[in-house]
């Protein structure tokens, strides 16, 4: 009896095995993320969804494997971009489609704009506003049904009345209300806990502010502060709770202080940051995120008649040709820096500028390369499986035809796409 039970048990697992989906693929040479560096002739070996081994050499694949010959391309981890908006791309009739379009009409955009973004090479991403729409779309690629980068989102952003992601801001006075917490507007420190387990209950991932205004939003100051510190304390502690982080967007100096005072993990743009406010964000372990992309092309459309609101190009104006400058002071104070685009307010697909601009500005491109890779892990709390390749990550892998630290435009142009084991683009 107990010789047929061992037979069975190995028999049952001889089948797992062979069920199991294994991949080879010969690197010719592998990003080693964490140490900076470039390893030549290697093996990754995935078997499923998740990196098994890694070996040096090119070692023969198993016969009923999967191969992948990348011998003459620059092989890395997938890149995360911490700042993305899936719902949406600006065009010039983007302020009447949110009266126009259905949530169906909107859903069938953002699958197009995740399925752009994953063949671009960025495998995660940091959804930070939206409709909730945006979470809805994050649990359709979990599940396969349609295919995308992993989504970490903020679901609707948090902010005060009449503040940059009030969700009313343009509407007359017929449609303009007075939306709460449940919309994403708060205006106390209470209200400011309520909206937080509003976002909880929604099933967010982590939380977005407005502490200050913004370029786009129908209002006329893009950078005055618009939560109290007591109020961003509240939100930050409720986020807390649950188990969130928070990013701020903020393009004034005293509504970024107050921010970073008030405990948020990540200052988005982070415009007109002072010296004040970098040594602040330095001991408070608080990162920024450049969106440098984003300054640059809402100044460029700017200058297109039609493109904005009136109210909206002036702040274009001012504010987009700052952010790169910041950026680089910012970067040579000591800031710590995580890669982040604010793509929804460009084209989907061109998040990959990012790196050339990070570099116009003075950092290296292997610490570019860092910042979409293992700076993004360590904030989303998934320092044991993305940003590396390394057993036991996901299997997100990307490739280009030439090396990024001599060219660093070829990051605009990935030729190998995989995720979760599953190969996008050859």
């Amino acid at each position: 009896m107990k010789l047929k039970v061992t037979f069975f048990l190995l028999f049952a697992v001889l089948i797992t095995v062979a069920q199991k989906n294994t991949t080879y693929i010969h690197a010719g040479h592998l990003l080693d993320s964490k140490k900076g560096i470039w390893q030549d002739k290697m093996t990754v070996i995935i078997i499923d969804n998740q990196i098994s081994k890694i070996e040096k050499g090119y070692v023969n694949p198993m016969k009923t494997a999967a191969y992948h010959d990348l011998k003459d391309k620059w092989v890395m981890p997938g890149f995360t971009d911490m700042h993305v908006h899936m719902e949406t791309e600006y065009n010039p009739h983007a302020y009447v489609q949110k009266y126009v379009d259905d949530p169906a009409d909107v859903a069938y955009d953002s699958v197009n704009y995740a399925e752009i973004t994953l063949m671009s090479g960025f495998t995660t991403v940091r959804d930070l506003g939206g409709s909730g729409i945006n979470i809805s779309l994050r649990d359709a690629i979990n599940k396969g049904k349609v295919p995308g980068p992993r989504i970490y989102t903020a679901g609707k952003s948090i902010a005060t009345t009449g503040g940059h992601a009030d969700p009313t801001n343009g509407s007359n006075q017929k449609l303009m209300g007075d939306p709460g917490p449940r919309e994403g507007v708060a205006n106390s420190p209470a209200e400011g806990r309520a909206a937080v387990r509003h976002r909880y209950k929604n099933g967010a991932d982590c939380i977005k502010i407005t502490a200050t205004g913004g370029v786009l939003s129908v209002a006329k100051n893009g950078s005055n502060p618009q939560f109290t510190v007591e109020e961003i304390k509240a939100i930050t502690e409720a986020a807390n709770d649950y188990g969130f982080h928070v990013a701020a967007h903020a393009h004034g100096d005293e509504g970024m202080y107050r921010a970073v005072e008030g405990g948020v993990k990540t200052i988005e743009h982070g415009t007109y940051m002072s010296e004040k406010t970098m040594k602040l964000m330095i001991e408070k372990d608080c990162y920024l995120v450049p969106t440098i992309t984003a300054g640059k092309e809402v100044a460029q459309k700017a200058e297109v008649e039609g493109f904005y609101p009136a109210i909206v190009v002036p702040k274009a104006r001012t504010v987009g040709p700052q952010i790169q400058g910041t950026f680089a002071r910012a970067y040579k104070k000591g800031v710590p820096i995580v890669f982040g685009t604010d793509a929804g307010v460009f084209a989907h697909g061109q998040n990959a500028k990012e790196f050339g601009y990070m570099n116009e500005a003075g950092m290296p491109v292997m610490e570019t390369l860092q910042t979409a890779t293992i700076v993004p892990a360590k904030i989303l709390k998934l320092e044991d499986k993305i940003g590396q390749l390394k057993k036991g990550f996901y299997a997100d892998i990307i490739a280009v035809s030439e090396n990024p630290e001599k060219n660093v435009a070829i990051l605009e142009k990935v030729n190998f796409v995989m995720k979760d084991g599953v190969v996008y683009k050859e």
